[in-house]
This record gives structure tokens, sequence and C-alpha cells, in this order.
């Protein structure tokens, strides 16, 4: 079902509360009227405000809360308001709780645990109350466990009325950042990106062997550039690619599998990146641009590993691509929709030329807004001269941003729904506006109450010390071998992902175990990275794997067998993070000058073990692998992985063995299948 289809059969007031939900989100992010306590506390109870009209008690979406669910969603938002009316008294007396913070502070505490409930299951609510359970009781644990004991009013203040609770980091980065973006994805949805996605996919590789996956891997990696959500990908493009791989001869599983694997790289494949990469760049302070660097050639290898898994299978089972009249011209689509390109490339602009991430969302909704309303008008201009004086008028007023702020592109926003609107046929662009607005806040939905609840184990940890305790294990551990300690980190993160989606997991794994990894001797952006890795493999690793299961009911096929060969597509995201912990060059981190050679040879390095576990896996390159040529194929990608005396230079000449012993078979045949 299309989110349009959705938002018809949804109540007026669930709609209306969307709509206001993301209108509050951009006043506040262009004008910053409030304190970022206040928008905190009423961008979670916008959350619940919503949730509970949208999902019932039984956590089914759509079927409304009933009588208790409207009640329950009135009282949450008027608990937020708690926050903004009371604001000088709670300052003045931090740490001091009367009676009444405490009951507005317990009940505020179980409504999101509740919320978070009825949006995303059992799972993360469990593990979140287990940390609470362990900052409550904690102090009548044996040995280095215990802690020295907090009263209930430590608890709630440090919980729900700090800042390293439900209105900590995760909280504000969602109200902040993330929600602008899910915003910006969804109106480039509407304005029609996924189509030149499709149609650029099409031209360019629909026609090559194996053409119609393919295309599953560019259009999801490109929408997982403006969106950045994998599951969301999933249900989005899987409609068009899933079907189109199945027709075309590729299994079910194999289908559902290369849509799940393409979908969740988009939150790893900047510029826009994930949700994740916004709280990591606030969590370890650096600026998103750093984020960007680390995340680019391991990207690049997570996706061209995809790419070519999908080539060797089509090899394997002799697929051919799609006819060539059959496919659209890729520049065609980018000569009659390129106007759709300007946001995301203004967008990447500001965000590499130092603005912050806020700023970049908001003008990079902005543009969006403006180039929806201006390309209806345009349409409606006769000539070719006068439509390109049009955008360049536009576009020198846009510009304006640089001296007048946000207030310029809004005015020019405004000028344009009012010319629309006297014309007679601005009602198409309002209602192409009002649902990109609506599908925003839905889209930002269990995103944001994720970020509220897990600041119930940011706060537990932060008041326990846990995380000291467990990362002294770690690295006690690690100083026998790093490898097991990296093995222990990929394990909890895989192990949390079975229940939790990327978000909370890397605020969990990174708050116990990325310290730990750093006290190793890892560089910091390479610790979280490799935590953030592995979240997102969590999602594709059975037996609970969120991308893989959303595929399934597309695919018409197991979550399970779609997990089990996502993992196998997926195998550099299991690679990379290792190798990257051994030569940080990988992640462009230099110790001292930027040393772009030993960057090179990393990255080449990689690209050539991540091709060899590819054709392993497969059992194909040229022709179908012997058990010898695969045995050989295996050891050279171990080497190359491994960071050994040695080691490199015996995988590389085990590879030269691999390629001309299988060139050497490739040519025989000819000659055999004559005689």
């Amino acid at each position: 079902m299309s989110d349009s289809q959705q938002q018809g059969s949804l109540p007026r007031s669930i709609m209306l509360t969307a709509l206001l939900f993301s209108v509050f989100q951009i006043i506040t992010a262009a004008f910053s009227p409030l304190s970022s306590s206040v928008v905190r506390a009423l961008h979670v109870g916008f959350l619940l405000l919503l949730v509970f009209q949208l999902y019932n008690v039984r956590g089914q979406r759509g079927a409304g809360g009933g009588l208790a669910g409207y009640a329950l969603a009135g009282l949450s938002f008027a608990l937020a308001f708690y926050h903004w009316v009371f604001e000088a008294d709670l300052i003045q007396r931090a740490g001091e709780m009367t009676s009444l913070d405490m009951g507005v502070g317990i009940v505020t505490l179980l409504l999101v645990f509740e919320g978070a409930r009825r949006v995303m299951g059992l799972a993360l609510p469990l593990i979140c109350l287990t940390f609470l359970g362990y900052a409550a009781f904690g102090e009548y644990l044996p040995g280095e466990l215990a802690h020295r004991g907090y009263g209930l009013d430590q608890l709630i203040g440090q919980l729900a009325f700090g800042t390293e609770g439900i209105y900590g980091t995760p909280t504000y980065v969602s109200s902040g950042y993330i929600f602008l973006f899910i915003l910006f994805g969804a109106f480039l949805e509407q304005a029609g990106m996924i189509r030149l996605f499709n149609d650029f996919a099409l031209g360019t590789v629909g026609h090559t062997r194996g053409g119609p996956a393919k295309v599953a891997v560019i259009s999801s990696g490109l929408m997982g550039t403006i969106n950045g959500s994998g599951v969301a990908n999933v249900v989005t493009t899987g409609q068009f690619t899933i079907p189109l791989m199945k027709k075309f001869g590729y299994k079910a599983d194999f289908a559902g599998a290369v849509e799940a694997t393409s979908s969740m790289g988009g939150q790893i494949m900047p510029p826009v990146m994930g949700a994740v990469a916004f709280i990591m760049a606030e969590t370890i302070n650096v600026p998103y641009v750093d984020i960007c660097k680390a995340a680019l050639l391991p990207a690049v290898l997570y996706f061209f590993t995809t790419f070519w898994m999908v080539h060797l299978e089509a090899g394997r089972a002799g697929l051919v691509g799609l006819p060539k009249a059959e496919c659209p011209d890729p520049w065609k689509a980018v000569r009659e929709q390129w106007y759709l390109l300007l946001p995301l490339l203004g967008l990447v602009y500001l965000l590499f030329a130092g603005f912050t991430p806020l700023f970049s969302g908001m003008m990079g909704l902005v543009l969006t807004v403006i180039l929806i309303f201006g390309s209806a008008l345009a349409l409606r201009i006769r000539g070719t001269a006068l439509r390109v004086i049009f955008w360049l008028g536009l576009g020198l007023l846009t510009a304006g941003f640089a001296k007048g702020g946000i207030i310029v592109p809004i005015a020019v926003i405004g000028v344009l729904a009012v010319a629309l609107w006297l014309r007679q046929d601005g009602r198409p662009v309002l209602r192409t506006a009002y649902t990109a607005l609506v599908d925003g806040a839905m889209h930002a939905l269990p995103v944001g109450v994720a970020c509220a609840l897990v600041g119930v184990i940011i706060g537990s940890i932060t008041l326990t010390g846990i995380a000291t305790t467990f990362a002294g294990y770690v690295v006690a551990l690690g100083s026998h071998s790093l490898f097991l300690s990296l093995v222990l980190t990929m394990i909890t993160c895989l192990v949390l992902g079975m229940g939790i989606p990327t978000i909370p997991n890397y605020i969990i794994t990174s708050a116990i175990a990325a310290p730990a990894l750093l006290d190793l001797g890892v560089p910091l952006i390479v610790s979280h990275m490799f935590v953030f890795y592995f979240g997102i493999m969590a999602d594709l690793t059975p037996p609970v794997a969120l991308a893989a299961f959303a595929a399934a009911p597309i695919a018409r096929e197991s979550g399970l067998k779609i997990g089990i060969r996502a993992v196998q597509i997926a195998i550099a995201g299991f690679i990379v993070p290792y190798m990257a912990v051994y030569a940080p060059a990988l992640m462009l981190q230099f110790s001292g000058e930027a040393d772009w050679l030993a960057a090179g040879y990393a990255f080449g390095k990689a690209l050539l073990a991540v091709s060899l576990w590819g054709v392993v896996a497969i059992g194909f390159w040229l022709r179908h692998l012997l058990l010898g040529e695969r045995v050989l194929a295996f050891v050279a990608a171990c080497l190359l992985v491994a960071a050994l005396p040695l080691t490199d230079e015996l995988g590389f000449a085990a590879s030269a063995v691999f390629v001309a012993w299988h060139l050497s078979r490739h040519r025989r045949q000819p000659v055999l299948q004559q005689a």
C-alpha cells in the first residue's frame, strides 16, 4: 500500500497531528524560537501524541488506539508542555525534585516505554528496562558489577529531566537533524526522485548481464543518499525492483536479499547517510564531514561487492538483462528531470562547505519545496528562453539566503504559492507538499521514539558507570588479542540488532564497547564506525533480520532465507570494518600528513579481498569454480584481510595463482568443447 493510500485510510486527527508535527519542526529549525530543552520535550510529546492515535494496544498500525489511546495521546502532549511552562523553575532547582516533578517524570517515562512497545515491539523496551533495573537495584549485585545505589528522585531527575535521559543527545539529534532530513527525502520522493533514479539505473545497467538486479543496487543506493532509512528503502524501491528481478530469472530469496543489502547500504553512503551518522557526529564531537570522509571508501567497497555479487550470480545462472529497446534513455531522464538533483547538490555543497547539518538540512528542504512550486509554474511558461530566464531569476533570488538567512527562501515559497493559487492550478502542488509533510512525520516516528527510549540506557550508563566496567573487561581481553575484542564487539552488535533498529543498537554499543576499542589504540572515528557497520549488518543477519523480513512479503519468500543470502551478498560489510581497524587509512584516518598512498594501497587490497570473497561465495567467475580454486581464492582473501607480517605478500601471490589457474581453464574450454 502506498503512502497516499495509507493516508487516505487514516483518521483526520492523525493527519492533522502529523502535519502540525512537521510544521513545528520546520519552524523551530528555521527560527529557533524555543530553547533546546523545550524543543526536545515537545518533540517527544508530538511523537507520543501521534503514536497513541496511530497504534492500538496490540501494536497494530492504523487501527487506532480507541478512547484510551486518545486519552494517553493527550496526556503525553500535555506533559511535554510542563517543560515549557516551568522551564525557569526547573533550571533553578536542578537536582531538587518536587512531588509534581516526580509524578510528571514517572508518567512520562511510562508513556515513552509504552509508546515504544507499540511501535517497535517488546525487544527494545525490555533491553532499556534491564538497564533501568540495573540503575535502580544494581547496588545489590556482587563484585564489580555493584554500584553505590541511587534514590528514585536521582533516577527520575537523570532520565526524565536531565540532558542524558530521554531528552538527551539522541532526542536532540532526532529533533534537530534527523527529522529535517527525513522530510527532505519525503519531499524529493513526492517530487519524483524515485522515478528519476529508477529510469537512470534502468538506462545505464538494465540491458547488461543481470541488469534488473543491478538496477536494484543503483536505485536503492541512490535513494539511500536522500533518506538514510534501510527498511523504508526496502519497502519503497523494493516494490519495483524485487518483482523485476524475479521476472528475469532471479530466485525470490536472492532478489529480496539484493534489495535488502542495497537498501541498508544507504545508511553508510555519503553525503546524507543515515540518522546514525548525525548522532555519531554529536556523540564524538567531530564535524559531520569527517564522518562522511571516513565512510566514503568503505561505502564504495560495500556497493561494489553487492554489484559484483549480482554480476557473478547472473553469470552462474545464465541470466540476461532487459532488451535494450525496453530500457529508458538515462540521459534523457536526466535532461527532463535534472532540476530534481538541485536540492541534493545544494545539500552536499552546504555540508562540505562547513555549514551545520541543521542549516544544510533546512536549506535542502526549502530548496526542494521551492523546486516543487517553481517547476509547477515553469510548466505554464511557454518558450524555452522564458523558462531559462524564470529558473535563473528564481535561482538568484533563492541564493539570497547567504545574506538574508532563511527568510529569503521562505518568502520565495510564499510568492510562488500565491502565484500558483492565482492561476487556479495550485491545488495539486499544495497536495504534494501536504502529503510530503505527513509522510515525513510518519517516517520519523519509529526513529524518534527509538531515540527517546534509548536515552534511558544512556542515562543509566552515565549514572552508574557500568560502561567503564564493561570496557575494562574488553580492554583486558584486548591486551591479549585485539582481534578477540573486535569479535566480542561484533557479536554484541549483532545480538542487540536481533531485536532493535540500527540507531539504538549504535547508541548502546558505542556507549559500552567503543570506548574500550579506543583504549586499545583504535582511532576514535574508526572505533565508532566499527560499531556502526555491525549495527547495520544486524538488520541483515538471521534469525531476526529486519531488512530481510521487510523484503519477504514483496519477494513472497521466507525472511530467514532472504537473510542468509543477504549475509552472503553483504560480505564486505563484515570484512571491511576489521580491515579498517588494522589499516585506518581505509577510512582516511592518518596519523601524520595525509598519506594518500597508504589509503590507495588499503583500498586496492580491500577491493581484491572482497572480489575474491565474492567468487568464493557464488562459486563462479568466468566459469564455475573447481573446489580447489574456491579453496585457493578463500585462502588468498583471508591472507589479504589478516594484518600479520608477510600476509599481504602471500595473499597477492595466492591471488595471482588463482587468477592464472582460472584464466587458463577458461581459455582451454573452447578447445575442449570442440574436441
